[in-house]
């Protein structure tokens, strides 16, 4: 592994470079390699779980003031899930890092799910040890949390419905959206949506559709009336 050119990538210098390089040596590996002593992630995976479900527990909480307990539990499912890890691994290229065993590699371990999904995780275990909690959520607030708020999980807000039973709990409140603009080639139309209570508190979502506008006004809308 180049421990190097790892951490000049990210931005972030271990300690203890042992810790780095446990993150990433497969069991496969170690196994082939009994000489050099080595050990296998699979107790920094285990860590490295606690440490992302703290971390994207504690901004979902500061994030989303609106949702309810169950949907924050759901929410959070959704980003631990091994589906998830595996594309942030992927995004972050972990996986030209990976010391993996002849047999593995052949067999197509650098980019099997599971396995970017653990390497992920015992990452994060190792910067924990290595540096403390801080330095893990300043990691993900720099990679991770940004996937987050632009939408990637958005399957899982439905800002609108949120927005209206917040809006029903009074009966005089009247919430409407129009659309006030649109810009772009009819290939990549790009949409304004404006939200309004009461014709009176205001805000506008972009989107490249209708649904996805309102979808985002909404969530402008509940930010603002949650502070």
């Amino acid at each position: 592994m180049d421990v190097n050119a790892f951490e000049q990538n990210f931005s972030v210098l271990f300690n203890n470079k042992k810790l780095l390089i446990q993150a990433f040596t497969h069991s496969s590996y170690a196994n082939e390699h009994r000489d050099q002593q080595l050990v296998d992630n699979e107790r920094l995976e285990f860590l490295g779980d606690a440490v992302l479900e703290l971390g994207v527990s504690q901004f979902l909480y500061k994030q989303y003031k609106h949702m309810r307990e169950g949907e924050l539990t759901k929410l959070r499912a959704s980003i631990v899930c091994e589906e998830s890890l595996y594309q942030f691994s992927t995004m972050l290229q972990f996986n030209q890092y990976i010391l993996l065993g002849k047999g593995e590699e052949r067999t197509g371990g650098r980019n099997r799910q599971a396995l970017l999904a653990d390497i992920f995780e015992a990452f994060l275990g190792a910067l924990y040890l290595d540096q403390g909690i801080e330095a893990c959520l300043q990691f993900l607030e720099q990679y991770i949390f940004p996937t987050i708020t632009h939408d990637a999980f958005s399957h899982m807000m439905d800002y609108k419905t949120k927005l209206q039973e917040l809006i029903q709990k009074d009966r005089r409140a009247k919430l409407s959206y129009h659309v006030i603009r649109e810009k772009g080639p009819s290939h990549n139309r790009e949409f304004i949506v404006e939200v309004s209570v009461n014709n009176d508190v205001k805000e506008e979502g972009v989107g490249r559709s209708k649904k996805e506008a309102e979808q985002h006004a909404a969530k402008k809308m509940l930010d603002r009336l949650n502070l």
